[in-house]
């Protein structure tokens, strides 16, 4: 439904797209970007493993600062562009300046890779450099990683290569989703009305209060993928090749390996997570079916799974959802409060639904300003309180690392801590409400929302793991049709799900528009979800005991999680992840919710 909402405010970054501000920033860097060309050429490359660590650690302390001062820039510019493109997928013009600022920053890229690889030969000597250099010590964490990943790099010239190709293939094919997908509208009756919806509208109608609404919105969405199914399977095909290619040539193991180092963590641990997610899918099921009990239903189809339960005649206001959230915050830390306020304040938020708008949410930073900025698309049911909560937490991840003045390349976060903020913002407002409310039926309606959401990150994801998995593996081999991806997608979901959903309404079209199976960057970037919810609800655990006192670590391990290890940061909260049971334990707190769930 059409909920009256803001759109985010940039003004104060740059005036316009076409403003001799922006284009003086877009010089900017590139002159800055071609003074490293030369500074790499000139020096950095013509110091080698046989010089010595005192020469080496100024060379190195200064490409630290140089690239640091690139990247604020570029975090700034990028984000400028996208809050452009993905609102309206018909800007041509900023279109046509993301190709040319992504044009532009190739030479950085390529520059960034041989600076990674500069650092693997020169391994041996980081231990000595770091303590003779502080900009080096600063970003010790990082240069080690560097040295680590640098043995899964293509020779010089093949990275080059690789990177130039990447803008007309698997950047290309993601940018091609992302326009049809955002570009689709649906004729749809509602409330009486015919009216021309948005993917992103059609999508939320999963939570409407009326049955027969949300089966006519599954149909209705399933009829518009057939028409681009075709299309969108040419997109991943596209993307998911390229990255089998790479994956090859740079020696990974299995298109998994990079993930995992991506995400900061090891196979053991991925796999003692997955374990104990797979080994409570007979929990969420008792949930499906309680839930469909209480629906009026033997069992759940996909249209049901998001069907609000409780106060479904409670749809938020914009206003009414600031407040409830800045209230909820509040108990947890008058800081978080604070600056969810601002960020209320100051505009920082792109929250109404519309056509040619991305859908989804996402929250992104404005280095420059220090400063973030969020899209989501709100709709006012209490799954998007949820949704605006969780990116809030992510923009207060950054906040937390700009007060601890950390740089760019110190605030380089894993996925899988990047969740952490955003999972406990959700954890927040809703564990706030069910400790206090003594309502059933509003009780119920938050409960639901809380495990509805876990369903999604702990069964949901898991079929998409599975989904992609296979992809990647059939991938090496041909080239997969639109059918075949439905199949693929439609046989994860009855391996997660169960008999916990009907298995004739499952959604095989899911990979259709989830933008993430689209990114050649980064692929499973599903399971860091899962990681987030557990680790999130492991710490909210320990915040119970705690209190107070838990807040001023919680904020520090924010603002650290770009400097070390998924691993070692978990181990200053005496949690050790390579093992089940802290992942049992975290699955146990949400089935004491399902209990109580299903006793009402």
């Amino acid at each position: 439904m059409t909920i009256s909402a803001p759109h985010w405010d940039l003004t104060n970054v740059y005036p316009s797209l076409e403003s001799k501000e922006f284009k003086a920033a877009v010089e900017d860097y590139k002159k800055q970007v071609a003074s490293f060309g030369k500074f790499f050429k000139n020096k950095l490359s013509k110091a080698g493993p046989k010089s010595k660590a005192r020469e080496l650690a100024p060379l190195i302390g200064e490409a630290i600062d140089r690239i640091n001062k690139i990247q604020t820039l570029s975090s700034t510019i990028f984000p400028y562009i996208y809050s452009f493109v993905t609102t309206n997928s018909r800007d041509k013009v900023a279109m046509k300046t993301l190709s040319e600022m992504e044009q532009a920053s190739l030479p950085m890229s390529q520059l960034f890779t041989q600076f990674t690889a500069w650092v693997g030969v020169n391994a041996q000597k980081l231990g000595e450099i770091v303590k003779l250099n502080p900009s080096a010590k600063a970003h010790a964490f990082m240069l080690k990683e560097s040295a680590q990943q640098s043995k899964y790099l293509m020779s010089e010239i093949e990275e080059q290569l690789a990177a130039e190709m990447s803008l007309s293939g698997g950047n290309a094919f993601g940018k091609l989703q992302g326009s049809v997908v955002s570009q689709m509208s649906v004729e749809f009756e509602l409330d009486g009305k015919v009216e021309k919806m948005p993917m992103p509208a059609l999508i939320n109608l999963r939570s409407h209060p009326d049955e027969a609404t949300r089966r006519r919105g599954y149909e209705a969405e399933n009829i518009a993928w057939e028409g681009v199914k075709e299309t969108l399977a040419a997109c991943l095909n596209g993307v998911k090749g390229e990255t089998v290619v790479l994956n090859k040539r740079r020696g990974r193991k299995d298109a998994v390996h990079s993930a995992i180092d991506a995400a900061r963590l090891d196979r053991k641990t991925l796999e003692a997570m997955l374990e104990a997610m797979k080994d409570s899918f007979p929990m969420f099921r008792k949930y499906f079916k309680s839930k469909a009990k209480k629906i009026g239903k033997k069992q759940l189809a996909w249209w049901d799974i998001f069907a609000p339960l409780g106060k479904t005649d409670k749809v938020y206001s914009y206003e009414e959802a600031r407040d409830f959230i800045l209230e909820n915050f509040e108990k947890f830390s008058p800081d978080l409060s604070v600056f969810a306020k601002r960020a209320f304040d100051n505009n920082w938020i792109d929250a109404e639904q519309r056509e040619g708008k991305r859908g989804g949410a996402f929250c992104t930073e404005v280095q420059g300003l220090k400063e973030s900025r969020i899209l989501c698309n709100f709709d006012g049911s209490f799954d998007q309180v949820s949704t605006l909560a969780h990116e809030l937490g992510h923009a207060f991840h950054n906040e937390c690392a700009y007060q601890a003045n950390k740089t760019v390349l110190q605030q380089l976060t894993p996925m899988t801590l990047a969740e952490t903020a955003s999972t406990m913002c959700e954890t927040i407002i809703t564990e706030a409400v069910l400790a206090t409310t003594k309502d059933p039926q509003e009780e119920l309606a938050v409960l639901e929302a809380q495990i509805q959401g876990a369903g999604q990150v702990v069964v949901d994801i898991y079929s998409r793991f599975l989904f992609e998995k296979e992809v990647f593996e059939r991938r090496e081999q041909s080239e997969l049709s639109a059918d075949d991806f439905n199949d693929i997608m439609e046989r994860a979901q009855k391996a997660t799900y169960g008999d916990g959903i009907d298995e004739k309404y499952l959604q095989k079209f899911m990979w259709t528009w989830k933008p993430h199976y689209y990114s050649s960057g980064l692929s499973f970037y599903n399971f860091p979800y899962a990681f987030g919810l557990l680790f999130a609800t492991g710490l909210y655990a320990i915040y119970q005991q705690r209190g107070e006192a838990f807040v001023q670590d919680y904020k520090n391990l924010l603002a650290s999680t770009g400097e070390e290890s998924a691993a070692k940061l978990a181990k200053r909260f005496g949690i050790d992840i390579t093992t089940r049971k802290f992942w049992d334990d975290s699955l146990a707190i949400i089935g004491k919710r399902i209990d109580r769930f299903c006793k009402l």
